[in-house]
Parts: C-alpha cells; sequence; structure tokens
C-alpha cells in the first residue's frame, strides 16, 4: 500500500475530533478487556511472538522506508560522515537499514531487534557487512544493550513504529537507556501510531490491555500515543523536545479499493550539551 499526504500542512497538535460513532467504539472496547494475567504472559512473550511474526512474513511484511530521509533531514547531507554512528532500534529485517545505505553510506549502524529470527534475516541480505553494520538481538527493556554499545558513543538513535509494541510500564526506562546512549547534542528520531488511528479505532472488545494499549490477533501489541504524553515521557527522561507533532497520511491500495486516514506521532528529541560538554561533529 502506498502512503500519501492528507494536506501540505498535515503536521499538527491538536487531537483528532471523535465523532459519536467513534466514541461508540472506544465505549465498547472497555466492554470486554484482556485480563491482568493475560496481560503479564503477553509481556513475558513478546519475544516469542514477534520470532512467530518473523518466523511466517520473513521479509515480505514490511515494505522498505524510503520515506524516512524526507521526513528526517538528519539522515542525509554532506554534514553525515563515516564517525557518525546510528542506532536503529527495532531493526526488523533491515527495511530501515538498507534503503537509507542506497541513500547515505557514510554512517556506521547498530541494529538491534528482539527477534533473534528478524536479526538473521537481516543478516542474510547481500548489503549486510560487518564493516558498517552490527546487528544483534537484545530486548531494549531491559539494560542489556550498554553491553554492546558504549554509553555517550551514538550520534542518532531512530525508533520508529517500535515502542507501541513495548508495555506503557517500560516507556521510561527505554528513554532513560536511549539518553545514556546518545552523546550529547545527539537526536532521537521518533515515529510511531498517533492516539485515534483508524486502527485503534477499529479494535474490537477483547482485545484491550490498558488505556490506548491493545493485542494484535498475533500476540504482539500496538500503543497510540498523544503528543503530550509521548514530549513529557522524552522531558522527564532529559531530553529537549525539537518537534513533536500528528501527521496525518492515508493509506491507499487503488487495487483493493482502499483509502483510509492514518494518524502517526512524529517528533524529534535532543539530548542537551551541557556548559562544560561539547557536541561531537558527526
Amino acid at each position: 500500500m502506498d502512503e500519501k499526504l492528507e494536506s501540505e500542512s498535515d503536521c499538527t497538535t491538536e487531537t483528532k475530533n471523535l465523532t459519536n460513532e467513534e466514541i461508540e467504539k472506544l465505549q465498547r472496547q472497555n466492554s470486554r478487556m484482556i485480563s491482568d494475567f493475560v496481560a503479564k504472559k503477553l509481556n513475558s512473550e513478546s519475544k516469542k511472538h514477534w520470532d512467530l511474526f518473523y518466523k511466517r512474513n520473513e521479509t515480505r511484511f514490511f515494505k522498505d522506508r524510503h520515506w524516512t530521509t524526507r521526513e528526517f533531514e538528519e539522515l542525509v547531507g554532506k554534514e553525515i560522515s563515516e564517525k557518525c554512528v546510528l542506532l536503529e532500534v527495532g531493526c526488523g529485517v533491515g527495511n530501515f537499514v538498507y534503503p537509507l545505505f542506497e541513500e547515505n553510506a557514510n554512517f556506521f549502524i547498530y541494529a538491534c531487534d528482539i527477534s533473534s529470527k528478524a536479526i538473521d534475516l537481516l543478516k542474510q541480505n547481500e548489503s549486510y557487512c560487518e564493516n558498517k553494520i552490527k546487528a544483534f538481538q537484545t530486548d531494549i527493556t531491559t539494560e542489556n544493550i550498554l553491553d554492546e554499545i558504549p554509553r555517550s558513543s551514538v550520534d542518532i538513535i531512530t525508533l520508529i513504529f517500535v515502542l507501541s509494541a513495548i508495555d506503557p510500564s517500560n516507556f521510561s526506562k527505554v528513554a532513560t537507556t536511549l539518553f545514556s546512549l546518545l552523546k550529547p547534542g545527539g537526536y532521537v528520531l521518533f515515529r510511531d501510531y498517533g492516539l485515534y488511528d483508524m486502527t485503534q479505532l477499529r479494535f474490537k472488545p477483547g482485545h484491550k490491555i490498558s488505556e490506548n494499549f491493545y493485542m494484535r490477533q498475533d500476540g504482539t501489541r500496538s500503543y497510540f500515543f498523544s503528543v503530550e504524553f509521548l514530549g513529557d515521557l522524552f522531558t522527564k527522561a532529559g531530553f529537549k523536545v525539537v518537534s513533536n507533532c500528528y501527521v496525518h497520511r492515508r493509506t491507499i491500495n487503488v487495487k483493493e479499493g482502499i483509502d483510509v486516514p492514518r494518524i502517526f506521532v512524529q517528533a524529534k528529541f535532543l539530548k542537551p550539551v551541557l556548559q562544560n560538554e561539547k557536541a561531537e561533529d558527526p
């Protein structure tokens, strides 16, 4: 499916106004919630569900993310040099990594994912080069990633459709870990599902885990962010908010007659440079 702009000025901090029908849909979701037992089981078995996802879909499910360099200017330009270190959290099978190298091959990239199967598939790509990419399995809700990457050594971290798959109780821990990995002056580039996206409105009773957090049929999960919640989360971890807004898109598939509005949250967060520190040039 293709992603199209909703309008030229589609970046806004205003939350979608719900219709009465949409309000009723959200209210019906509360009639049958996921039990605490099942919610805890889903959380403890997160790796298993994502391994099964990639075992079933391999490299066929997600489209390559050529749009990232359009949305985030930090990923392109002559200022990017071979010294620039990027970390992609939730790399999957490389749908971000390999298109990025087509446009700018100067990065050294750490690529991590909770799924061992996804990492195996990423490494099987003919473009995989250990001199340019270090791919490894880790759970970002733990501090195990600090065994792989030195603190304050990363210039850019991408967090694209990843945080939504994590239990909200771990959001603060993830943001703090990312802060510790970034160099002063480094950025987190963020995109994920926005509050009241059509996907959220389509969930039936029996799928809601907690406020704005849902279980999909395959056992994976999805959280839907408000800009206020997201900004507060990263500010408390020490970041400065550079930008943070809802972006409106339309998902279009002419062959199948699909044309639906989408809502995402897109943001940039900066690790400030303290007075006694100096940001390193990439």
